[in-house]
């Protein structure tokens, strides 16, 4: 919750958990790394290049878009496709929450 408060409640829950996780629970870590991220966002249209990829994304049912982009830019470095890592997480974790589950929190 700490880290939904520093973007007063804007930043999707799932993109704070799969940075949580990718972070090993660390705090710190995580408030760091999505700090880069959303600065990564918009260098060099990293969005826009989402964007063109956004059907390969969404024909393995991997429809959170916010989700997608992270393991793009977690993974642009690694031979590990953010296409195949992100239907993983969606299909292990249950992945996205969905609107109604933001309201209760």
């Amino acid at each position: 919750m700490q880290i939904s408060v520093m973007w007063n409640h804007q930043i999707d829950l799932n993109l704070i958990y799969a940075a949580i996780n990718c972070c090993k629970k660390d705090i710190n870590l995580t408030i760091q790394l999505l700090f880069k991220f959303e600065q990564w966002k918009f260098q060099d249209n990293n969005e826009q290049n989402y964007k063109k990829r956004m059907n390969e994304f969404l024909e393995k049912r991997c429809c959170n878009h916010n989700i997608n982009l992270f393991h793009m830019f977690d993974l642009k470095d690694k031979t590990v496709d953010a296409i195949k890592w992100s239907t993983v997480i969606t299909v292990n974790d249950g992945l996205p929450f969905v609107k109604k589950d933001k309201k209760h929190i």
